[in-house]
């Protein structure tokens, strides 16, 4: 138990700094969607065809790394409340932002994707909700999705938290922390994920995140914020980790040549090259997360002035990411300029659009909320500002 009370205390600031990395590598994964054949949300009539394999190698590990760090978060997060103070900050932090965007911002993405259908907004509004789920009807979380699964995974484990501070919970945890923290042994996870994949991508084969079929990828994220919250909350993993960071690297690299090499090792197509391929994916998704914490670990676990600052902003960042992405994103694209231009305007005027808007958003409590973000007293808001403004005069 005082193992345990040690981790809670001790911030992990390299879990900020991967958060953050995570969150902001996801801006740029989508400015390149924008430039893929795949259809997405707004697409430009000339795609890149470089960016497919490197697309689909971070596609693979970029969210479920993302589950895995808020598992680790929400530990840190529970400290000592109780289970309905717990669930009352998780309605506060999660289920808040997701309702106010789902009836607000997804709404104005989906009209920018299906503008030529309506004759204005106002027009388009008593058809927010028509058709059904989306793609087909108007009805739609978008990126949002990634804000309901947590929300839906906190309800899930919201009536074991008890258990959790529990003696027989301890050792459980304990004999696990003994076995994966040796040598490679982060890798015993791999049989269980590949085990619960192989079962139920029978039944739901694609990623939808739509919810009400995509159970075999939501217990995908599920295992990896359990196995954030459960064993990457050890320092004693966390150093072993750190320690075979190369190994894992390594172990990153031969599967990613292998992934690519599927398709001339198989005459045609066939069900043992999609399960080859498939048990492939997830031994990289994990090996590459574990390569990044093992990295970030060994070189991020300092702090820095701007890091409270960015950590703040990164909620608040994702939540306006997609949606700027979408409306800056048909405007530049109709710009009769080259495509390399289109894409650094979309990135920068994106960019800045969500800074602006994230310099509104945390000046007003009722915004913060919305967004996520904790209530802060006037003086405490008033001097923030004034913390801002210093900085910017200092530069």
């Amino acid at each position: 138990m005082n193992a345990q009370v040690k981790d809670k205390k001790e911030r992990k600031y390299f879990i900020d700094w991967l958060r953050i990395g995570l969150i902001i590598s996801v801006f740029f994964f989508h400015v390149g969607m924008i430039f893929r054949p795949e259809q997405w949300h707004v697409n430009s009539t000339e795609s890149f065809a470089f960016l497919d394999p490197i697309m689909w190698w971070l596609h693979l590990w970029r969210m479920p790394l993302l589950f895995l760090v808020s598992g680790v978060g929400t530990f840190y997060a529970i400290g000592h409340r109780t289970s309905w103070q717990y669930l009352k900050e998780r309605f506060t932090r999660l289920y808040i932002p997701f309702t106010i965007g789902f009836f607000t911002i997804v709404p104005l993405m989906v009209y920018v994707e299906r503008i030529d259908k309506y004759s204005s907004l106002l027009d388009f509004i008593p058809h927010m909700f028509d058709g059904g789920p989306y793609p087909i009807g108007n009805i739609s979380w978008h990126h949002l999705w990634f804000i309901l699964y947590l929300f839906i995974i906190s309800l899930l484990i919201t009536p074991f938290l008890n258990y959790t501070k529990s003696g027989h919970y301890n050792m459980v945890r304990g004999k696990l922390i003994a076995i994966v923290s040796k040598k490679m042994g982060l890798n015993w996870l791999l049989p269980i994920i590949i085990i619960s994949q192989v079962i139920l991508r029978q039944y739901f084969p694609k990623s939808t995140h739509a919810l009400y079929n995509d159970w075999a990828y939501f217990t995908y994220y599920l295992l990896f914020f359990l196995s954030g919250f459960m064993l990457f909350t050890s320092d004693k993993i966390i150093n072993a980790l750190a320690a075979n960071r190369r190994l894992y690297l390594y172990q990153t690299i031969l599967f990613t040549i292998i992934l690519f090499a599927l398709p001339s090792l198989f005459s045609e197509p066939s069900i043992v090259q999609d399960y080859s391929r498939g048990i492939t994916e997830m031994i990289i998704s994990l090996s590459c997360g574990l390569t990044a914490i093992g990295y970030f670990k060994q070189y991020f676990s300092k702090d820095h002035k701007f890091r409270k600052a960015l950590n703040e902003a990164i909620y608040p960042f994702y939540i306006l990411h997609q949606p700027a992405l979408i409306f800056v994103g048909y405007a530049v694209l109709q710009w009769d300029i080259s495509y390399g231009l289109q894409a650094l305007l979309i990135t920068v005027l994106s960019l800045v659009s969500i800074i602006t808007t994230y310099l509104i958003i945390k000046r007003f409590n009722v915004l913060r909320v919305a967004f996520g973000m904790k209530w802060l007293q006037k003086k405490q808001i008033a001097l923030d500002n004034q913390v801002s403004k210093s900085h910017a005069f200092n530069k």
